[in-house]
């Protein structure tokens, strides 16, 4: 993914297609968050942003810099596609998911989100939808640094800077925090804090009219303390858990060309990442993975019509260690992808817009996945349209789903083939100056998907592509009213209705998905003062409580999550904030079993050299 530009107005979307295109003219389901919403609102982690995007559901297990895992129209945790600086960011070494524990929000300027299947352009992964997080463009203004502290021992600083433009220019920052936490198991116990130091950087350096180099990289790195389950009982306990997790990636670029004639795109990245567990600093177990991709892209537009092709070729390293069970678990493993995409686009062909996109993945260890995506777009008229998108997703076994974990317990299958879904949505959408917003309706189906069987004869356990089909529909609604940058007001709901198939027939529930579910964010400027409020509904959902014998099905309550943050511009260069997380003091669980933080008041400054 090339590194953009960032304009607003009008927003410029990177993730509904291979090259950038403007908000009003995708027909795919967007949400950007700016950085105007990030700076006034003012939360530490990406995944508090998240809680505002329609039909994303957010579990953290326990408080801040806890396990976080982000779910996107009904889709598992693992179906979520993240992007960092441009760079696939998902986690090899850990299941492939993504780490939003570790994303700071300190870093970001940006984050961007399209729901629905996009493998047909962004490959496995990319069932929910994808995430994109980027920090402040080349030259995009000035150094600044910021500082905060309050509750529960808990601080923030960072620091940013860009020089030159977006032809020859680079951006560089770095932030950190931590917090001594609460018991996150039931209260009286040993607190379980966080910490975590992030560091991201791009630039662009225009050799000529037609040749563009460019890198961008991000490192994080992150420790958590939580509350796991006691070694003899196997019950939830207040334990002395840690985790401590690193995450590093860099990619570089050449770009030829223009992106409103011809162009070519030849790229690079390398990614490696580390997990090492312990208990009470004793060391159970670690995993270590790299990921190496070569990319080649290219693209030549006619009139009104863009045809885009791409090539990469992927290779992953694995390897796990244990202490705990005398290396019982080691593992060292390697797996191989290629994939061809291809993508035609076509604008103002008058009132219609449209997009087909198709991809080939060939994988090494598992068998190959085509997928492909449809969209249309069709102005109305007086502001008024009509999006539709059709779509597949992939989502690629683990390593552990592939190869097991203990071999004399958990044993892998590697004939399992990649889970996949297939569907789309139909939106009505209106934008006229100010006001905005629309009405979506989406279906999925989802096959093949990974899960865990148990042996009896054997009592050994091991993973399969289960039978049957999970179902995911649900309507989204969204709003905004922006008359100036004194008052923007953003406002939405959610209604999911997301299901699988049950052991004895039917359908079961999904876990961690609530049915209803919904935000309003208010930001604004006026004088001296700068203001950003937010308040996020979580409904009713399904977990199980591993702590019952046999385990049971539990409903988790319904919550209410309010911030808010007010600054005062001191002089030009200086401004001072107080800002307040969880305002109800709303008593809440995202995943059974973990407790998390009440209200927290905290105040900080802001130093801008540049304003």
């Amino acid at each position: 993914m090339p590194e953009l530009p960032i304009s607003d107005p009008p927003a410029i979307i990177v993730t509904a297609s291979r090259v950038e295109q403007t908000a009003s003219e995708t027909p795919a389901s967007v949400t950007l968050i700016d950085s105007l919403n990030i700076e006034r609102l003012g939360a530490p982690m990406v995944s508090d942003f998240l809680h505002l995007i329609p039909s994303v559901s957010v579990a953290v297990s326990g408080p801040v810099g806890s396990l976080t895992q982000v779910r996107i129209r009904g889709a598992e945790a693992n179906q979520t596609l993240l992007f960092v600086e441009g760079i696939r960011a998902n986690d090899p070494a850990a299941g492939n998911e993504p780490r939003f524990e570790l994303l700071n929000a300190d870093l970001a300027s940006r984050i961007e989100v399209v729901r629905g299947p996009q493998s047909a352009l962004w490959g496995s992964e990319a069932i929910g939808g994808v995430i994109a997080v980027s920090g402040e463009a080349p030259g995009s203004g000035g150094t600044q640094g910021f500082a905060e502290g309050g509750s529960h021992e808990s601080w923030r600083g960072a620091a940013r800077t860009s020089i030159g433009d977006l032809e020859r220019g680079f951006s560089v920052g770095m932030a950190g925090q931590r917090s001594d936490g609460i018991d996150s198991f039931r209260g009286g116990g040993e607190k379980d804090g966080y910490r975590n130091l992030g560091l991201r950087s791009a630039g662009r350096y225009r050799l000529s009219p037609t040749l563009l180099l460019g890198a961008s990289g991000f490192a994080l790195r992150g420790k958590s303390e939580f509350d796991g389950f006691d070694p003899i009982t196997f019950s939830h306990a207040d334990t002395l858990d840690e985790t401590h997790s690193k995450l590093a990636a860099g990619r570089l670029y050449a770009e030829i060309g223009r992106r409103e004639a011809s162009y070519g795109i030849v790229s690079a990245s390398l990614l490696g990442s580390s997990n090492r567990n312990e208990i009470g600093d004793t060391t159970v177990n670690r995993t270590e993975a790299s990921r190496r991709t070569l990319g080649l892209e290219g693209g030549h537009r006619f009139g009104k019509h863009q045809l885009i092709a791409a090539l990469e070729s992927e290779r992953e390293m694995f390897e796990a260690r244990d202490a705990a069970y005398g290396g019982f678990t080691n593992q060292d493993r390697t797996r191989k992808h290629q994939s061809v995409t291809a993508e035609w686009r076509a604008t103002d062909l008058g009132p219609v817009s449209a997009d087909f996109a198709i991809r080939q993945d060939v994988y090494s260890r598992f068998k190959d996945a085509l997928t492909y995506r449809a969209a249309l777009k069709v102005e109305i008229g007086s502001g008024v349209s009509i999006a539709g998108n059709y779509g597949e997703g992939i989502a690629q076994p683990s390593f552990f789903d592939l190869y097991g974990f203990f071999p004399g317990s958990f044993v892998g299958n590697p004939d399992l083939k990649p889970e996949s879904s297939r569907g789309g949505d139909i939106s009505l959408r209106y934008s006229a100056g100010p006001l905005g917003g629309s009405l979506t309706y989406y279906r999925q189906r989802l096959k093949d998907e990974i899960v865990d069987i148990f042996d009896a004869s054997t009592f050994l356990s091991s993973t399969t592509n289960a039978t049957g089909k999970s179902r995911r529909q649900g309507i989204e609604v969204e709003g905004y009213y922006r008359p100036s940058d004194a008052l923007r007001i953003t406002a939405n709901y959610t209604w999911l209705d997301a299901s699988e198939p049950g052991v004895n027939g039917g359908q079961l529930k999904e876990q961690r998905r609530p049915k209803h579910s919904g935000s309003v964010s208010i930001d604004g400027a006026h004088g001296r003062l700068t203001y950003g409020a937010a308040i996020a509904y979580t409904g009713d959902r399904i977990d199980t409580n591993f702590d019952a014998f046999p385990a049971e099905r539990v409903r988790l309550g319904a919550y209410w999550l309010a911030s808010a943050q007010l600054g005062y511009r001191i002089i030009d260069q200086v401004e001072a904030h107080l800002r307040v997380a969880n305002a109800f003091n709303d008593d809440y669980q995202d995943a059974v079993g973990y407790r998390t933080e009440g209200r927290s008041i905290n105040v900080g400054v802001r130093v801008a050299l540049d304003r």
